[in-house]
């Protein structure tokens, strides 16, 4: 097991070293500058579009852009916004959060576009709609394989190991709070899971919509209740991070770069901004233009890795002995937070892990689902795809740690890359509809209408056809 482990740490690092930060990093500003900072320049209207699509009417058996939100949400707040960037503070210091940070804010452009694309190349799946990397590879880039291949690596990544580091993380700190066996809640959580699973679509999002929102402002309160009774050492826990960031000691021992790696990944793996699971959720929304779906989930990118992630930094800074206590993941969170309320600090951690982690397990399968239906439609493969995703959950529960995050960075590493160069290839597009929706706006029309025959190149894709009537978000 210790050889397996050693073997998936030097795949681990190539891939991450050598080519994926060079990409996302690359990928990002040129995005940005392309976009003319749309991740900015359009910020108050993420919020008015995430509103419109929370309390407007929803067509009957349809997913609304606030529940194709919180699907994608549901994924990206989970371990790695409690357990991974305790891990990322430990493994790389208080400067991590900085490099997570900067790649978040960049990054957030990638996720505008990625989502988009897969707005504008969904297909028809009964009353809703699908798609996400492997639709707008095979229909913008004419690559049915490399369309499979992605499937795959997203099947596997999150329909399996990522699962698996979700309950891995689940029955560790119920295991910390109350002391439970860790088989016995894996097979609690395999049931639930196979309850929900087993509903499509349309429970995933039911339950999406409900856990999400009430739990992730009940963690910032709480955070933000840290924060305050600690207010004083703010400064000081700013200063540490953005110093460890660019210090001199950093460079001198040759970590800053092994820091800039850990605060990447962890950032990564936390929102997946252009990593290509967040499309599969955006193409699920209906709405009347590609673009308002590419703002609303450039949104989550800020709520995890902005806000949800710099909650648990702080809480873990603040703790004085994050770097010396022995703990890592979940249980120094767990330890953190105690130090602050009380043992109840403990309990907390442990049911809002449970709730964000259940949330992200249902959310990462249904990336798998949408992907199954890409390379087979096939009710028995998919029965069989929600059986092995049972079986994970149940396994991640009492398997070694370390071995599961690190398949985790592996599996993401090489979805991302696939994802990032076919959002290269078809940018152009994203860029066009931006452009058309910022037309639009000027022109003073509220919600506008996007029709891709106006736009070359797009004239074949399957929605978005001028004499279709929707109704605005």
């Amino acid at each position: 097991m210790e050889f397996l482990n050693e073997m998936i740490l030097k795949v681990n690092d190539f891939i991450w070293s050598y080519i994926l930060i060079a990409m996302l990093v690359s990928l990002g500003l040129y995005f940005t500058f392309k976009t003319k900072f749309v991740q900015f320049r359009y910020f108050k209207e993420m919020f008015r579009l995430l509103g419109d699509g929370a309390s407007g009417e929803k067509k009957e058996g349809s997913i609304s852009s606030f529940q194709a939100f919180c699907i994608s949400t549901a994924s990206r707040v989970g371990t790695g916004n409690i357990a991974g960037i305790a891990m990322a503070v430990v493994a790389g210091g208080p400067g991590a959060v900085f490099w997570m940070w900067l790649i978040a804010l960049i990054g957030s452009a990638s996720s505008f576009v990625e989502s988009t694309l897969a707005q504008i190349y969904k297909v028809k799946d009964g009353e809703s709609f699908r798609g996400g990397p492997a639709y707008y590879i095979e229909q913008g880039l004419g690559s049915k394989k490399m369309g499979v291949l992605f499937s795959v690596l997203i099947t596997i990544c999150f329909g399996f190991i990522f699962n698996a580091v979700q309950s891995n993380t689940i029955t560790a700190a119920f295991s910390n709070a109350f002391g439970f066996d860790r088989l016995v809640v894996g097979v609690v959580l395999a049931v639930a899971t196979g309850i929900i699973i087993f509903g499509g679509v349309h429970r995933i999002a039911k339950v999406s919509e409900i856990i999400v929102p009430i739990f992730a402002v009940l963690y910032i309160l709480v955070a933000l209740f840290v924060v305050v009774i600690n207010i004083s050492e703010i400064p000081n826990i700013l200063k540490l991070i953005f110093e460890s960031a660019f210090g001199l000691r950093e460079m001198s021992v040759g970590t800053i770069g092994g820091m800039i790696l850990v605060g990447v990944k962890r950032g990564l793996f936390s929102n997946e901004a252009g990593m290509g699971s967040a499309p599969n959720a955006a193409a699920t929304a209906d709405t009347t233009h590609p673009v308002k779906q590419g703002l609303i989930q450039t949104l989550g990118v800020f709520t995890d890795t902005i806000v949800i992630c710099s909650c648990t930094a702080f809480i873990v800074l603040l703790y004085p002995d994050y770097s010396t206590a022995g703990l890592e993941g979940i249980e120094l969170t767990q330890v953190a937070l105690s130090s602050q309320i009380g043992p109840i600090g403990n309990i907390f951690i442990a049911i809002c892990i449970l709730l964000f982690a259940f949330s992200s397990i249902v959310g990462n399968y249904y990336y798998g689902e949408s992907n199954i239906d890409f390379i087979s439609g096939n009710k028995t493969v998919l029965n069989v795809f929600r059986v092995i995703v049972v079986g994970m959950v149940l396994f991640g529960s009492v398997t070694q740690v370390a071995i599961v995050w690190n398949l985790a960075d592996v599996f993401m590493g090489l979805m991302a890359i696939i994802n990032l160069v076919a959002i290269a290839l078809l940018g152009k597009y994203a860029f066009m509809a931006l452009n058309d929706y910022t037309k639009q706006k000027k022109a003073g029309i509220k919600d506008p209408v996007f029709v891709a025959a106006n736009i070359k190149g797009l004239e074949k894709v399957s929605q978005w056809k001028a004499d279709k009537e929707e109704k605005a978000i």
